[in-house]
């Protein structure tokens, strides 16, 4: 009785199992010709966005005009900390002989200079500061040139696919023949 139910078991999971072998043969094989096909049908190029960059008078310009106003920024900070630092350093020394009112008024003068010193970082460094305005500023008419001109190339010639050589750490290798960094610069009119 058993051996009978047993055996159509059987026969049901092996049918089913030729049917599920069949219909993934027939799946790789869809996916094989149409896979390729759709890699063959995009077309694709890279940039090197510093090599552009760097070819750019006015952001060769811009980007020393930031670092300049980063420098100063950065001196005059670090200059408060050096001060701060000092005034730490005497009051530590001069602390056992301070009566207790001139201890908590030199310790809240410190305390007040730390903070005005981190305020003026956030103020110059910060998310919303000085400086990333003043990049927006300058370097973001630049990048929006190239952005223009980089999307201008790639709906002339047909590519699907643009990638950045310069911020890709994935891109492990690319042909020069794929290279299109020298149109961008044709295309803003600057010349090697």
């Amino acid at each position: 009785m058993y051996s009978g139910y047993f055996f159509t078991i059987i026969m049901y999971l092996r049918r089913s199992i030729g049917q599920l072998y069949l219909m993934l043969r027939y799946f790789f094989l869809f996916v094989l010709f149409f896979g390729t096909t759709f890699a063959y049908s995009q077309s694709y190029a890279y940039i090197d966005s510093d090599y552009i960059l760097s070819k750019v008078p006015e952001y060769v310009q811009a980007k020393e005009k930031l670092d300049k106003l980063a420098d100063r920024w950065t001196k005059e900070i670090e200059d408060r900390y050096a001060a701060i630092k000092a005034k730490k350093s005497n009051f530590e020394r001069e602390e056992i002989l301070l009566p207790k009112e001139e201890r908590i008024k030199r310790k809240e003068e410190i305390e007040n200079l730390e903070q005005e010193a981190l305020d003026l970082q956030t103020l110059h460094f910060g998310s919303e500061g000085d400086y990333f305005q003043k990049r927006q500023e300058l370097i973001k008419p630049i990048q929006d040139r190239i952005f223009t001109a980089l999307k201008k190339i790639s709906k002339s010639d047909g590519y699907d696919l643009v990638f950045d050589k310069a911020n890709q750490s994935s891109l492990i290798f690319a042909a020069s023949e794929y290279d299109i960094s020298d149109d961008i610069l044709d295309e803003m009119g600057i010349s090697e």
